[in-house]
């Protein structure tokens, strides 16, 4: 399917860029404040672009943003291969989070609404697509490195890649159900972001989105700081950190693939949440705690295995919480995404003045966050129409 496609190529571009990190630290000299720039800075931007693109997809032509959203994806891509600075490659990810969130985040409204009935067992797929993608990017990268041809060589063929991915979205994509073939007025616009926002009133949607951005502390914020951590604190080489970061990955891939029809079985996921959460908070103390990389390497599969099905099982219910407003989810999101942006700055800025090791038990907000925002007892998704 083209949505999963899409998925894949997004998290293989993360997989290259979060295993890049060291690379791109020593090429470019860049300090862990400028790293937790380039980690926040384009999140911020993109909060204030990415409603504007979220309420056209529900009042426009949504197959539209998702193709201009892909070539600004594919273009930024070549921008970063051709970065040679720090602000050079802090212009081409600002350019990549809006255009991702257009291409991606809409393609997977588009696979939302391919079956309202099925939201927590598709985005389990979306998951696996995704974690199939980010395992294939340090593979990529370090076959380029060993190759001697580098991280921007890398960037250029993902680059190639996207062109592919772009033309088979113009082919594959659906049209439009009941889309306007004018640009919306003002009025139109308006009137979706006062219904995307009046669910914000309730406090399921708070609940959800809120425990997305925390949950994210133990997936992509902590996958984003792997390589690092392992060098810089656990006193790893670099091929050791290209080990921890593969087999968290290869972890990944597997647990998200069995996870499909795991969550098919579960008649209670928010209570899995619970139970996940509890033993992730004494597995990632552990983590940070215990010295030398082969016991580091084994509690961080067990982080790993933990936050399992934790963003399919947060973002399917952010989706059954919003019946017919799948786009919407862009827009109201940026109520809670500056905010989450920052985290990795501050972050950056910690380890700067405190070391890494000390920043880092930052991250255990988020197991912390679901223990104390999951509902007592299970609440099922909303009906959807």
């Amino acid at each position: 399917m083209i949505y999963l496609l899409i998925e894949f190529l997004d998290e293989l571009v993360f997989g290259v860029g979060e295993v890049a990190l060291p690379l791109l630290r020593d090429d470019l000299r860049l300090t862990y404040t400028q790293i937790g720039l380039l980690l926040s800075v384009p999140g911020i931007v993109a909060a204030f672009i990415e409603p504007f693109i979220g309420i056209l997809g529900d009042v426009w032509r949504r197959r539209a943003l998702i193709l201009l959203g892909g070539t600004l994806f594919t273009v930024s891509l070549f921008m970063t291969s051709a970065s040679t600075s720090f602000i050079l490659l802090l212009s081409s990810f600002i350019l990549f989070n809006p255009s991702s969130g257009a291409f991606v985040n809409l393609s997977q409204a588009n696979l939302m609404d391919s079956d309202t009935n099925r939201h927590e067992q598709n985005m389990a797929r979306w998951t696996f697509a995704g974690s199939l993608g980010v395992l294939t990017g340090p593979i990529l990268l370090g076959l380029f490195v060993y190759l001697g041809l580098g991280w921007r060589a890398t960037y250029a063929l993902l680059a190639s890649f996207s062109t592919l991915c772009l033309l088979a979205a113009w082919r594959l994509l659906p049209p439009d159900k009941d889309s306007s073939p004018s640009f919306p007025s003002m009025k139109i616009v308006f009137d979706g972001f006062r219904l995307a926002f009046s669910a914000l009133k309730r406090k399921e949607v708070w609940r959800w989105l809120l425990l997305l951005e925390f949950a994210d502390l133990m997936l992509d914020v902590l996958f984003s700081f792997l390589a690092l951590y392992f060098v810089d604190v656990g006193k790893a080489t670099q091929t050791q950190a290209g080990i921890a970061v593969t087999v968290w990955l290869a972890m990944g891939l597997i647990t998200d693939f069995l996870f499909i029809p795991f969550v098919d079985r579960q008649k209670d996921t928010v209570q899995f949440l619970r139970r996940t959460a509890l033993a992730e908070l004494f597995a990632f103390a552990g983590f940070l705690l215990i010295p030398g990389f082969v016991p580091k390497l084994v509690f961080v599969i067990f982080v790993n295995l933990l936050n399992t099905g934790w963003y399919s099982i947060l973002q399917g219910r952010l989706y059954s919480s919003l019946p017919g407003q799948s786009a919407s989810i862009m827009a109201i999101g940026a109520v809670t995404d500056p905010l989450a942006k920052l985290l990795p700055l501050a972050l950056g800025f910690l380890a700067d003045q405190f070391g890494l090791g000390v920043a880092m038990w930052l991250l255990i907000l988020g197991p912390i966050a679901l223990l104390v925002g999951l509902p007592r007892r299970a609440e099922s998704p909303l009906p959807t129409r």
